[in-house]
């Protein structure tokens, strides 16, 4: 049995799972998320709310394994998407009520504390902590029926 393709499968799972809460606690459904495991892992969720900034555009919802949560305005595909806030800290797994309360809070232009327009230095390496986040992220690691 190979020992990564285990670890990899049970990191799939827990951030699958993971992914669902933040889903449930930020009121998007399944169908509106997504997330890819490759050198970087990463998760994306459409989100209802517009921001007043840009009316016009919709919101999204973005994590990556590096950098944590960050919602931002979604524009051309082109185009980078304009960063509102990123979450601070240095836990890139937060409980979901806490990353509901800081898109709340974004959206509505509360600037809460440890909430910033500046990504956080990473808080871990993906050579040396993948394996550190997949135990992190095994609460969530359930079957979703």
């Amino acid at each position: 049995m190979d020992i990564h393709s285990d670890s990899n499968s049970a990191f799939r799972r827990g951030l699958a799972g993971y992914l669902r809460a933040i889903a449930a606690a930020v009121g998007v459904s399944k169908e509106g998320t997504t997330f890819e495991i490759s050198d970087t892992a990463t998760a994306y969720l459409a989100l209802d709310g517009r921001w007043s900034g840009r009316p016009g555009q919709d919101l999204m919802l973005v994590w990556s394994e590096r950098h944590g949560w960050v919602v931002a305005v979604e524009t051309d595909p082109a185009e980078a998407p304009v960063v509102l806030a990123y979450f601070g800290g240095d836990d890139p797994v937060p409980e979901p009520r806490v990353v509901a309360r800081f898109v709340t809070d974004v959206v509505a232009g509360v600037a809460a504390g440890g909430h910033d327009d500046r990504p956080p230095r990473p808080a871990f390496s993906i050579v040396n902590n993948r394996q550190l986040l997949a135990e992190r992220l095994a609460r969530y690691d359930v079957d979703p029926s």
